[in-house]
C-alpha cells in the first residue's frame, strides 16, 4: 500500500515539474516584448534596455527558470510588474477565496448529487429517473458562463434577491460573505451536480445488475435497503473517484465564474494579470491552479485504491 502510494506521489512530483516547465515557456514565447509593455509609451531603447537588465531578461531563460523554481518552493512567488508588490500576500487572500467558494460549492452539489443519484437509480425508468437525466444533459451541455448570466438576469435583475457582483473583501462578515457568494455558488453546483449525479447513477445500475443483487432480489430484501446495503459500498471507489475529479474542477474551473461575477478570487486576479502582461503572476497562479489539480487528482487515486482492495493488486 505504501509503495503504491509512493509511486502515486511520485508520479505528481513529475507532474508539476513538466507543468512547471510548460507553464514558464508558455509565458517566454508570447509575442510582445515584457520591458516594452511595462514602459508603454515611454519606452526608449534606453529605457528598455534597463528595465530589461534589473528584471533580468538579458540571461537565458533555463537560469531564469531554475531561480522561479527554487524560490517558489521556498514560498518566494516573485514580485509582480503592475504594483511592485510581492506576489504571495496577494494570492493569499484570493486563493483563500477562491477555495471557500469550491468548498461552499461542493457542500451544495455532493449530497444533492449522490441523493440524485440513488434516487435515480432507484427509480430507473420513471418519468422521475427520465427527467432528472434530461435536465442533467441540459446541465452539462450550457456553458457556466451562459448559465451565470441567466441566474444574473432572473435573480438578480429581474427578482433582485441577490446582488449580482461578488465584491467580497476582508470586512465582511461571514454571513455577508455567504450572500455575496451565493450566485456563483450556485452557478457552480449546477456545473458539477449533473455530472457527479449521472455519474452515481450508471455505478449504481452496473452493480445492480451483479448476480449477488439478484439473490438479494430473490431472498425477497426491499429494493431500496440493495441499494444502500449491498451495491452503494461498491461503487464507493468510482463515487469517490467522481466527486474528488469535480472538486479539482470546481478550484480550477472557477476562472469564467470568477469572471462573470466579478468575484476577487485567483481565477480573476490570473485573467487581470494576462491583460496587464503581469508575467510573474500568471506563473505564480497558473502552477498554484496546476499543483491544487495535481493534489485533488492523487487524492481521488489514493483515495479509490483504499475504498477498492483489488486496486491494491496487480492482477
Amino acid at each position: 500500500m505504501l509503495t503504491l502510494i509512493g509511486r502515486r506521489l511520485a508520479l505528481g512530483i513529475l507532474t508539476l515539474l513538466v507543468v512547471s516547465v510548460i507553464i514558464f515557456a508558455g509565458t517566454e514565447i508570447l509575442p510582445g516584448d515584457v520591458a516594452t509593455a511595462i514602459l508603454g509609451q515611454s519606452a526608449t531603447p534606453e529605457n528598455t534596455a534597463a528595465i530589461r537588465e534589473q528584471l533580468g531578461l538579458n540571461r537565458p531563460p533555463y537560469e531564469r527558470y531554475f531561480e522561479w523554481l527554487v524560490g517558489f518552493v521556498q514560498g518566494d512567488l516573485g514580485t509582480s510588474l503592475g504594483n511592485r508588490r510581492p506576489i504571495a500576500p496577494q494570492v493569499g487572500f484570493r486563493f483563500e477565496n477562491t477555495m471557500l467558494l469550491a468548498a461552499m460549492a461542493a457542500c451544495i452539489a455532493v449530497p444533492l448529487s449522490i441523493g440524485l443519484g440513488l434516487v435515480s437509480a432507484i427509480k430507473q425508468g420513471t418519468i422521475f429517473d427520465r427527467a432528472i437525466s434530461v435536465v442533467s444533459l441540459m446541465a452539462i451541455s450550457v456553458p457556466e458562463f451562459f448559465i451565470g448570466y441567466v441566474l444574473i438576469l432572473f435573480i438578480s435583475v429581474k427578482l433582485g434577491w441577490l446582488p449580482s457582483l461578488s465584491n467580497v473583501n476582508e470586512r465582511m462578515d461571514f454571513g455577508q460573505r455567504i450572500t455575496v457568494m451565493a450566485l456563483p455558488a450556485i452557478t457552480l453546483t449546477m456545473v458539477t451536480l449533473a455530472h457527479m449525479m449521472r455519474m452515481t447513477r450508471a455505478a449504481v445500475i452496473s452493480v445492480m445488475n451483479s448476480p449477488y443483487i439478484e439473490m438479494a432480489e430473490l431472498k425477497g430484501v426491499k429494493y431500496w435497503r440493495i441499494v444502500i446495503q449491498h451495491a452503494l459500498p461498491n461503487v464507493l471507489s468510482p463515487i469517490i473517484t467522481v466527486v474528488v475529479l469535480n472538486l479539482a474542477y470546481l478550484v480550477v474551473g472557477v476562472v469564467v465564474v470568477e469572471v462573470v461575477f466579478t468575484y476577487p478570487g485567483m481565477g480573476q486576479f490570473m485573467v487581470d494579470s494576462v491583460s496587464k502582461r503581469d508575467v510573474p503572476v500568471v506563473q505564480a497562479t497558473g502552477l498554484i491552479f496546476a499543483m491544487t489539480y495535481v493534489l485533488l487528482n492523487m487524492t481521488a487515486d489514493i483515495s479509490s485504491i483504499l475504498a477498492n482492495p483489488r486496486l491494491r493488486h496487480p492482477k
